[in-house]
């Protein structure tokens, strides 16, 4: 397909319709849902590449949908989520997820956080294919709390900086080198920090 078919559920239309509004002008194949039982019927009719999928909707939640994705099709996902979502990151990491765009969304950050995730997707050779996959355990992860944190704080570069994701990644990497401190170190601060922000009262 020249051009991925991908899936965006949210139950923000304001959110959904800027996730779409981006993706259709990098000219990617887009259809939506705003709830989780019409993005699982939409999944198996059209089989989606990948899923863009918010974290907390009413009814069914991005997760539950994640589950069915990952046991029942071949479509991959990643999520749209608030710094404060660690729990719930963890389990997207034991499922598999691809990535994460952090709201509030820059449609300019949209379009290449996506595209890494297509890029993951064609080098593991994976594809939605109409064939779902055996069910089987996510592989292990030698240590999910800091691959989550390095994904988060690459989204928060993206957002903050204005980075695309490649040079978020390096970003990241290179703030690790000046302070002689490893990239797991520097994006848990990084995450703590955007957290510690975000709970203050408004």
């Amino acid at each position: 397909m020249d051009k991925p078919l991908i899936l965006v559920v949210d139950d923000d239309r304001l959110v959904l319709a800027t996730v779409v509004a981006g993706l259709k002008q990098a000219e990617f194949e887009v259809i939506e849902a705003d709830n989780g039982d019409d993005a699982i019927l939409l999944a198996r009719k059209m089989k989606p590449l990948l899923a863009i999928l918010d974290i907390r909707m009413q009814g069914k939640s991005g997760m539950e949908v994640a589950r069915y994705l990952a046991a029942n099709t071949g479509t991959r996902f990643m999520f749209l989520s608030a710094f404060g979502d660690s729990d719930i990151i963890d389990e997207a990491t034991r499922l598999g997820a691809l990535g994460y765009l952090v709201k509030p969304l820059d449609v300019k950050q949209i379009v290449p956080a996506v595209r890494a995730a297509l890029a993951k997707v064609r080098e593991r050779g994976l594809d939605s294919g109409g064939a779902p996959p055996a069910v089987r355990p996510a592989a292990p992860q030698p240590d999910a709390a800091g691959a989550r944190d390095q994904q988060v704080a690459i989204g928060i570069l993206m957002e903050r900086l204005r980075l695309d994701y490649d040079r978020a990644q390096e970003t990241l990497r290179a703030q690790a080198r000046s302070e002689t401190r490893s990239v797991e170190e520097i994006a848990s601060s990084m995450v703590e920090a955007a957290n510690r922000l975000n709970s203050v009262a408004r």
